[in-house]
């Protein structure tokens, strides 16, 4: 009991800090956002967040793995489940909505910062990245079925015009505003499957 105890203390005390650091990673910008004004943010000493984390690209690290986790986190699974391909789209549209809207800081660092990473670092955030990528390019593919299911340039287009149209909203987007992130996640589709013909 004492070891878990102190696993899951340990798990709090990371969350608070990396959302306490991915909220000033988006303010002040990762590369003007030091140990002591992580710290201060979360509430702790700096001795108690280097107890927890050996430096703030550690931190950095483990804000975009967890989003990443969150991102991937039986995907598969629940596509699997779901039988028709434009409901599948639908479906990752608004997951991907529903989790950046309730991750702001997180999605909004992954966008901006993850390229101040150090290379091993960098890499298995890139390496979940393209996991994600792999898995709606595949979606879009059946989608579109015959010949065009196979037209690699086509599919990898119409896949990063989604991420596009899903993450882009930062700029813009209040979830607190009159369109609710559920109301935007059918916006987004409504678009983006009637601009998508089948082999076309």
């Amino acid at each position: 009991m004492k070891a878990g105890y102190l696993f899951d203390k340990k798990v709090k005390k990371s969350l608070k800090i990396g959302k306490a650091a991915a909220r000033l990673f988006n303010k002040k910008g990762y590369l003007e956002t030091n140990m002591d004004h992580i710290a201060a943010a979360a509430k702790m000493s700096k001795g108690g967040v280097y107890h927890y984390f050996s430096s703030k690209d550690e931190i950095l690290h483990f804000v975009l793995t967890n989003y990443m986790d969150l991102i991937l986190g039986e995907l598969e699974e629940e596509l699997f489940k779901i039988e028709d391909d434009s409901s599948k789209i639908q479906f990752i549209i608004s997951r991907h909505i529903d989790l950046y809207t309730n991750n702001l800081a997180e999605a909004k660092t992954l966008l901006h910062e993850a390229h101040c990473l150090p290379g091993k670092y960098y890499n298995s955030i890139s390496s979940k990245q393209r996991e994600y990528y792999r898995i709606v390019a595949n979606v879009l593919s059946e989608f579109l079925g015959g010949e065009a299911k196979t037209d690699k340039a086509q599919v990898t287009s119409l896949t990063f015009l989604l991420f596009g149209m899903c993450n882009w909203i930062y700029s813009w987007y209040d979830p607190k505003g009159a369109i609710s992130p559920e109301n935007l996640s059918k916006m987004i589709w409504t678009v983006f499957l009637k601009g998508v013909c089948r082999g076309s």
